[in-house]
């Protein structure tokens, strides 16, 4: 799968799942360099605690599978319930931090390969 069109479906999965609670306002932030990307996504909506957790759980897989993450990602489509795509989306990326910001949510995704330092990605 080409860059672009897996950037487009991981930023169309998270902004769908963070549309799912009508937000007034949600802002995407894209930062690419060779090696890696940085997606940031905030909304103005904050979160319980235990939605939080279900959220980091579901992007933080214990076990990474890009290539099964490929295949069930465009055999799910959209009625697969958002916990389980979300999951589709921890599969393919290197990390995710999720935390209320003092407006709403933010998470932010971490893509790279073995030699990615997140350090290098910023706001």
């Amino acid at each position: 799968m080409k860059r672009k069109e897996f950037l487009g479906r991981l930023i169309g999965e998270i902004s769908g799942y963070i549309l799912q609670g009508n937000p007034l306002r949600m802002v995407i932030s894209l930062h690419q360099e060779e090696d890696g990307a940085h997606i940031s996504i905030f909304d103005d909506i904050k979160r319980d605690e235990s939605e939080l957790k279900k959220i980091r759980t579901a992007l933080n897989p214990t076990s990474k599978r890009p290539e099964l993450a490929e295949y069930y990602g465009l055999m799910a489509g959209h009625d697969t319930p958002w916990d389980a795509r979300l999951k589709l989306v921890g599969w393919q990326i290197k990390k995710a931090t999720v935390e209320n910001s003092d407006s709403g949510i933010q998470i932010e995704l971490w893509l790279g390969g073995d030699a990615f330092n997140p350090d290098h990605f910023t706001l």
